[in-house]
């Protein structure tokens, strides 16, 4: 009775629950502005980063992050060799949700493939990780011809056992998705945020000043806790029917992932994507969680570097960082 009665106090405080929530979105975005470019996409925009010259290199970040992921470290790493173009995932990060079809990693394929084509991207390789790895198979899938190679890190790309539980299962229903959004962004203090990205990265430590870069609270707002968990939530049917084309995709894909990566585990996600792949490469890194491009990055460098010269991109790596576009 006591937890009903605390939802109701919530309900009929909601007017100001709002109130707070827009003031504190207002301040997470004041701090952390869009760091990219945006570009127009069927009346929607997408924000992009796009660093360096060569061979055209995707970037596709995972569930509640942004661009940002990519650009504390790892877009540094890939810009003397490729033109590295960075997206916030529709609904996620400053990029506008697509609508009724914003959780479905093959819609969000599409729709970046749109703006990758506004940006004169030509047989790129897609990274994506975590969810993003599930877009990227997307993209792979949808054009197959258009594009050079993949590589996933830490993908979420077969359906996996079980039932999402705790706050994905809450917000995935109706009252949790009214009122479980705006009293998180309201009311919940920055230190959860820490704790839970603390949960992501284990048994690796978060990097120093990496909570700062990626903004935090640009995932506490109320749309992207919406969009996010409707994305998940929504994931493995997706998935169910996806896994089962995988064997007719013959790209060159690389697959990246940690032993102990215990948010999207290595044996119910890379093992059995790996075989289902005809020409795919697994990486198993021992030690490893969530977040390779953190934890191990020269390790993600060099999934892609495989990638390209699999794709005859690159020659072989260079001994210094140049790379002509074919």
């Amino acid at each position: 009775m006591l937890g009903i009665a605390s939802l109701f106090v919530a309900l009929g405080g909601c007017a100001l629950v709002d109130a707070r929530a827009t003031q504190r979105e207002r301040g997470f975005e004041a701090t952390h502005p869009p760091s990219g470019q945006f570009i127009e996409v069927d009346g929607r925009r997408v924000h992009v980063m796009i660093e360096g010259q060569g061979p055209d290199l995707i970037l596709l970040h995972g569930a509640s992050g942004n661009l940002r992921d990519f650009s504390f470290d790892l877009i540094d790493r890939l810009k003397g060799r490729y033109r590295v173009i960075a997206f916030d995932r529709p609904g996620l990060g400053f990029s506008d949700d697509i609508g009724a079809q914003n959780h479905s990693p093959i819609s969000q394929a599409e729709f970046l493939r749109r703006a990758a084509d506004q940006l004169d991207v030509r047989d790129p390789i897609v990274m994506g990780h975590s969810y993003g790895g599930a877009v990227a198979m997307a993209w792979g899938m949808r054009a197959p011809s258009d594009t050079a190679a993949l590589v996933v890190v830490s993908g979420a790309t077969e359906p996996w056992p079980g039932e999402l539980q705790g706050w994905y299962r809450f917000v995935g229903t109706p009252i949790g998705n009214r009122v479980g959004p705006p009293l998180m962004t309201a009311l919940a203090p920055m230190s959860l945020g820490d704790r839970i990205m603390a949960g992501i990265f284990a048994p690796d430590a978060v990097p120093p000043g990496y909570a700062d870069h990626i903004g935090v609270g640009l995932a506490a707002r109320r749309a992207n806790y919406r969009n996010n968990a409707r994305q998940i939530t929504q994931l493995r049917p997706f998935l169910r029917v996806m896994s089962q084309r995988y064997a007719d995709l013959d790209l060159p894909v690389e697959i990246l992932h940690g032993a102990e990566d215990h948010v999207v585990p290595a044996q119910v996600h890379a093992v059995p994507l790996a075989r289902d792949l005809p020409n795919a490469n697994l990486t198993i890194l021992p030690g490893i969680g969530h977040m390779p491009q953190h934890a191990d990055p020269q390790s993600v460098v060099d999934a892609i570097d495989r990638a390209a010269i699999r794709a005859g991109l690159l020659a072989s790596l260079p001994d210094t960082p140049q790379a002509a576009r074919n």
